[in-house]
């Protein structure tokens, strides 16, 4: 008896993506969790300029004080006495963060010093005023 053998097509070896996929999203997933975002105060304010001025990295909970004296806080305007629950709320989701002011040039010094307050009131002792360097 004689056996005939057939050769198929060889065959062309495939690599499964699907588990690599699935790790680049995890992974995906992982650094848009862990990255923190820059928060604005919601409007643009004209900073005083200051010799002294130092960048601080880690400033997560922006207040804005307009000219006119409206506070802004996370893009919504809030009431001065309201400032203070905020930022609780804010200082909530992220403990370590600090509380940069961005007081208007031209804003009043008192609303200014009624904002550190509710700051301080809050419980954030790690509190910025903004300003440019010349």
């Amino acid at each position: 008896m004689r056996r005939r053998f057939q050769w198929k097509e060889a065959e062309t070896a495939q690599i499964d993506m699907t588990s690599m996929m699935d790790v680049v999203f995890i992974m995906l997933i992982f650094f848009i969790v862990t990255t923190s975002f820059v928060k604005e105060a919601g409007i643009e304010v004209n900073r005083p300029t200051a010799s002294s001025a130092e960048r601080q990295e880690r400033g997560n909970i922006m207040i804005a004080v307009s000219d006119s004296g409206a506070v802004w806080i996370d893009g919504r305007m809030v009431d001065i006495r309201a400032v203070r629950a905020n930022v609780e709320r804010l200082r909530a989701e992220n403990p370590e963060g600090a509380v940069v002011i961005q007081a208007d040039e031209a804003s009043r010094t008192g609303i200014l010093v009624q904002v550190m307050d509710q700051v301080r009131l809050a419980g954030v002792m790690n509190v910025a005023i903004a300003a440019n360097k010349p």
